[in-house]
């Protein structure tokens, strides 16, 4: 019994350190460790699939920034990553496709990853400071619209920016609510493009509609990069929405690359 107990406070606590290490809890000190992570678990607690989920996705994350680290260092700091319910979404740029098919293998080496967005793209020139901090104001306002809508649950959506392009992730309460997010992110200046992975609540989480490209099994460790490791895996087609206020609109960047 008391192994049983001490094992339980053992996990709790990996959990909470994997959580804090993956929302950027910094705090050295006892005081601002706990209170970071009270903090840290009380955001995932509300989200849908409270801790449990919430601190499996935060491993897998840390497992693969680990991977890509350890990899290339120049693979690490070109790739963005978000983790929902073990749905895996890859963004930014490589300068080779070899880098992309590598960057994608390496993603399904983490046993815990049950799918694989892909949206890495093939740029040799990468992103320059101009467009990263744009791509950074997109975020941040975004992220602020979201979170003020009280007819949002903001908690259960990420937001990330590539190249004027916004990935939406997360759980959607109803289409309603859906819509209102995709409307922020597509009335936001400077947005080409936004592509939504968010599904409605009580959809099943992974191939859960025809059409998906979910592959059967993660690519084998020891095995040569192929076609299959480098394709994109949805539960749904993504929805791609024009912006508002007449930008460009982006092509789906899987046609961008598939000749890769």
């Amino acid at each position: 019994m008391t192994f049983a107990v001490v094992s339980k406070k053992s996990s709790l606590a990996v959990a909470l350190l994997a959580l804090c290490a993956a929302m950027g809890v910094s705090a050295c000190t006892p005081v601002g460790v706990a209170a970071g992570a009270g903090a840290t678990v009380g955001i995932a607690a509300a989200q849908e699939g409270g801790i449990p989920v919430a601190a499996t996705d935060a491993a897998i994350r840390i497992q693969i920034m680990d991977a890509w680290f350890r990899h290339n260092v120049e693979l690490y700091r070109r790739l963005g990553i978000t983790v929902r319910e073990g749905r895996v979404l890859v963004t930014g740029t490589v300068p080779t496709p070899d880098d992309r098919v590598e960057a994608i293998r390496l993603v399904w080496q983490v046993k815990e990853v049950k799918q694989v967005i892909n949206e890495v793209r093939v740029d040799n020139e990468g992103a320059t400071v101009g467009s990263y901090v744009q791509d950074t104001w997109i975020t941040g306002n975004v992220k602020t619209l979201l979170m003020f809508d009280q007819q949002i649950q903001s908690i259960n959506y990420t937001v990330e920016t590539v190249g004027g392009t916004v990935y939406l992730m997360g759980i959607a309460q109803s289409q309603h609510e859906l819509d209102r997010a995709i409307n922020h992110a597509r009335n936001t200046k400077f947005v080409k493009n936004v592509v939504s992975y968010v599904r409605l609540r009580g959809e099943p989480a992974v191939g859960g509609a025809s059409g998906g490209n979910v592959p059967s099994a993660a690519p084998a460790a020891s095995s040569a990069p192929s076609a299959a490791d480098d394709m994109t895996s949805y539960d749904y087609e993504p929805v791609n929405i024009a912006p508002a206020h007449g930008g460009v609109e982006s092509a789906p960047l899987d046609d961008m690359t598939s000749g890769y």
